[in-house]
């Protein structure tokens, strides 16, 4: 029993570094997991978006419902500046109609209709 000794010491501070590996160990499985849920939320997200149709919207940011069909202007009123300071910041706007001449984009289909086939001879 004199010679068991040594054990004490080894008990108290080998139990700490298991315990420091041990943490260490969660912690980075901890972390891994959040990486591994942020993909797959990420996958989510892009998957949602690739199901939808491309929006219409024109290089001033104005869905293709604000432009005419004849002529292709836009016809949304926007905030232009009006008044600037010597460091040619904008201190004042007032509404004008969107310059924008032409809608460029993925022209959206048409919705078709096709009647139901009920007689089969």
């Amino acid at each position: 029993m004199h010679n068991l000794w040594w054990i004490i010491p080894l008990l108290l501070f080998g139990s700490g570094m298991i315990g420091d590996k041990l943490s260490a160990a969660t912690k980075a499985r901890h972390k891994r997991k959040l990486e591994l849920m942020q993909a797959e939320e990420r996958q989510q997200h892009a998957l949602s978006a690739a199901s939808r149709p491309p929006e219409p919207v024109c290089g001033c940011t104005h869905h293709l419902a604000m432009h005419g069909k004849d002529d292709g202007k836009c016809h949304a009123v926007v905030e232009a500046p009006s008044v600037w300071d010597a460091d040619r910041k904008p201190l004042q706007y007032e509404q004008q109609q969107c310059n924008c001449q032409q809608y460029v984009g993925p022209e959206p289909l048409g919705t078709v209709f096709a009647p139901e086939i009920t007689d089969l001879r």
